[in-house]
C-alpha cells in the first residue's frame, strides 16, 4: 500500500538518487533500515526505480532525436513491442495526434541514427511513415522533475553540497572516455543504486575505480542518475508533449520560461518543424490551456504545431513498463550498439 513516506523517498531519490540511507534518514524522519526496507519492496513491486544514461550535451558528441511515427491502426502495439526491445530506442509513447508513437532516440553519430530511422523503424511490417526532429539543446532535463512531496529545507539537506558544474574533457577525450565507461553505464542503468562491489564485479574494474568513475562522471554532467515511479507514485499525471514554433528572438525567452515551471519535466531545442519541444506532467488538460495563454504573453507570436497526449508509455529511458505503469523488464540503453551491426 502506498503512504506518504513511500511518496517522499521517490522524491528524495529525486533529489539524489544514489543518496544513502544515512543521509536520507533525517529529512525524512525515519531510521536507514526503514527506508531500506521500503525501497526494496518499491523497488521489486515495479512501482520506483533508478537508472541512468549518458548526457548527450554534456558528452559533446552524439545525437538526441525524437521519432514521430505513424502506423496501421491494428499494428500500433506490435510496432511499440518490437522497438522496446532496441537498445538505441530509450523512451516509447502512444500518444494522440498526428503520430501514434514517439520515440526518443540516441546514437553516437548522425548517419547511424539516419540508418536506424530508416532501416530499422521505417522498414517494419505496419509502420506507414515517420518524421524526425534532431535535439539541439536540452534546456531542462528529465531527471529534474520533482513531485513535490519534499519542502525547500528537505531537498537542501538531501542534496548537501551542489555538485561542481566542471565541464568535461574535450569531444574527442570524451568520447574515449565514454566508451571505457561503458560496461559501468549499462549496469547502472539497470539500477542506479546498484551498490559498489555489485558494479565492481559487473565491469572487472576495482571497487575504488568505479567509486572515483562514478563520481567524476555525475559532477561532470557526463553521467545522468534518475528516479521514475510508476502512476500510483506520481498520482496519473497527464503527460503533454508541446511543439512550438517561436520567432527566434523569442526562443530562449520562452525555453527559459518553461525550464523554470514545475510542470515541466523536459524542454528542448529542436530541429524540425517545431524549434521547441516541452513535455508537462499537469493534473487536468485545462492546466495546458492556462500555460499556453501565459506562453503567448512571454512569446508573442508561438504557434503550438501540435499538442501530443500520451494515452499509454511502453518504455521509459530503456525500462519496459506495463500497462499499470510499472517497471517490467529493462533494455540495456546503448547509443553504441549500432556500432557493432
Amino acid at each position: 500500500m502506498i503512504d506518504e513516506l513511500d511518496l517522499a523517498l521517490v522524491d528524495a531519490l529525486r533529489v539524489d538518487p544514489r543518496a544513502p540511507w544515512s543521509r536520507l534518514a533525517g529529512p525524512l524522519g525515519v531510521d536507514p533500515a526503514t527506508l531500506s526496507r521500503r525501497w526494496a519492496r518499491l523497488a521489486a513491486a515495479g512501482e520506483a526505480w533508478v537508472t541512468c544514461y549518458p548526457s548527450t550535451d554534456r558528452l559533446g558528441y552524439g545525437v538526441t532525436a525524437l521519432v514521430e511515427v505513424e502506423c496501421q491502426a491494428n499494428r500500433v502495439a506490435e510496432v511499440a513491442a518490437r522497438l522496446a526491445r532496441d537498445p538505441q530506442t530509450a523512451s516509447i509513447e502512444v500518444v494522440t495526434g498526428g503520430a501514434d508513437l514517439l520515440l526518443t532516440v540516441g546514437a553516437t553519430e548522425r548517419s547511424l541514427l539516419t540508418r536506424y530511422v530508416l532501416d530499422r523503424v521505417g522498414t517494419l511490417p505496419g509502420v506507414l511513415r515517420t518524421r524526425t526532429s534532431l535535439v539541439e539543446r536540452t534546456v531542462r532535463e528529465g531527471s529534474r522533475w520533482r513531485d513535490g512531496a519534499l519542502d525547500t529545507g528537505q531537498r537542501a539537506a538531501i542534496a548537501g553540497a551542489p555538485q561542481s558544474a566542471a565541464p568535461g574533457p574535450g569531444r574527442t577525450a570524451a568520447g574515449a572516455q565514454i566508451v571505457a565507461d561503458r560496461s559501468l553505464l549499462l549496469a547502472l542503468g539497470q539500477d542506479g543504486r546498484m551498490p559498489y562491489a555489485e558494479l565492481a564485479e559487473r565491469t572487472g574494474l576495482p571497487a575504488s575505480t568505479v567509486r572515483r568513475r562514478l563520481a567524476e562522471l555525475r559532477d561532470s554532467g557526463r553521467l545522468v542518475l534518475r528516479c521514475d515511479a510508476s502512476p500510483r507514485l506520481t498520482g496519473h499525471p497527464i503527460h503533454v508533449l508541446l511543439w512550438l514554433d517561436l520567432p527566434a528572438d523569442r526562443l530562449e525567452a520562452a525555453a527559459a520560461w518553461f525550464a523554470a515551471l514545475p510542470q515541466t519535466r523536459m524542454c528542448a531545442v529542436t530541429l524540425g518543424a517545431a524549434n521547441l519541444v516541452a513535455y508537462l506532467m499537469v493534473r487536468q488538460t485545462e492546466d495546458v490551456r492556462r500555460l499556453e495563454v501565459e506562453l503567448g504573453r512571454i512569446a508573442p507570436g508561438v504557434r503550438v504545431r501540435e499538442r501530443q497526449l500520451t494515452v499509454r508509455l511502453v518504455k521509459l529511458v530503456g525500462h519496459l513498463v506495463d500497462r499499470d505503469g510499472r517497471s517490467c523488464g529493462y533494455v540495456p540503453l546503448d547509443p553504441w550498439a549500432a556500432r557493432a551491426d
